[in-house]
């Protein structure tokens, strides 16, 4: 039995996931398995990967589903984990070659049932952390903890799988492909913290936040997945602050949803009520940043 699951999320990903692929194949450490969940790709993913399972040069499992969007996927892997370990790697992003040695090793040296898992850093091909790392004084740390301390930036979860699986999976709603993956991450917080290790376990194509034409796409095709991660963000966010920004945002979502019980659907009526106007003011704002995208594209087609 492997200690260590990498799983990783595939949707018509044929050009870039054979990097992931080769940096798995170099890993000085085979103590893993690779589980990839094809999310109903149309491409040759299938085909390149039963290639490299003929190769056998690393333990490959793979499993197809019709399109769930990441959190379905992710859903799908958690329920077919073996090992005690599971991290998810992405179809464009790839591991150093010791990600794995050093994930165990830091593993068997300091992991207990005490702990969720570990989290380390991300990085860019020429080397650069994406944000910030952890402080030499902190050995462990929530996700959502060491944000609200001031950290900053993406970062590389490594789980433990019986830990993972004491919470809801993601819902998934008809017709849309997004709820956050953040929602397990906040409820594991409630109970565990995270050893932190400050060393570069994945190099990724990071495009810096501000695409905000995806964003508001994403708001406004998914706003029942929005709003379900924005009522669970009122019950677990820290601070009134956080908190009503997260009802004007559920507001805006459902308005979107057009699902007139909001109010009396959320745990925080009173609150809600009173975001009601600057979440109505977001709504509109992404509708028009939605329909003026739209008009650029077709401009410049």
């Amino acid at each position: 039995m492997f200690i260590l699951t990498i799983f990783t999320p595939a949707y018509n990903r044929a050009h870039t996931i054979g990097r992931t692929y080769e940096s798995l194949c170099r890993q000085t450490c085979k103590d893993f398995e690779w589980l990839i969940v094809d999310d109903g790709s149309s491409d040759n993913t299938r085909a390149l990967v039963e290639g490299w399972m003929k190769e056998n040069k690393i333990p490959i499992r793979y499993i197809y589903q019709q399109n769930q969007g990441m959190h379905g996927a992710h859903n799908t892997a958690y329920r077919n984990i073996e090992t005690e370990l599971n991290t998810c790697i992405d179809s464009d992003d790839y591991m150093p070659d010791d990600a794995v040695d050093k994930i165990i090793t830091f593993w068997k040296r300091n992991g207990s049932n005490r702990y969720a898992g570990l989290i380390g850093l991300d990085r860019t091909e020429d080397g650069k952390i994406i944000g910030t790392k952890f402080p030499e004084n902190m050995n462990s740390t929530t996700l959502y903890g060491f944000y609200a301390r001031g950290g900053k930036g993406d970062k590389k979860l490594v789980y433990r799988t019986e830990v993972i699986r004491q919470y809801p999976e993601y819902p998934l709603f008809d017709g849309e492909r997004y709820v956050s993956l953040g929602y397990k991450y906040q409820l594991i917080d409630q109970d565990y913290e995270l050893l932190t290790m400050n060393e570069s376990l994945v190099v990724v194509e990071y495009q810096a936040d501000g695409s905000s034409r995806n964003m508001y796409k994403q708001y406004w095709n998914n706003p029942k997945g929005f709003a379900f991660i924005r009522k669970a963000d009122m019950k677990l966010m820290p601070g009134w602050k956080r908190k009503f920004r997260a009802c004007i945002h559920y507001v805006s979502s459902s308005l979107r949803a057009k699902n007139k019980y909001f109010i009396s659907e959320s745990p925080l009526p009173l609150a809600t009520l009173l975001a009601f106007i600057p979440g109505f003011i977001l709504y509109k704002y992404t509708e028009y940043k939605v329909k003026s995208d739209k008009k650029f594209k077709l401009k410049h087609e």
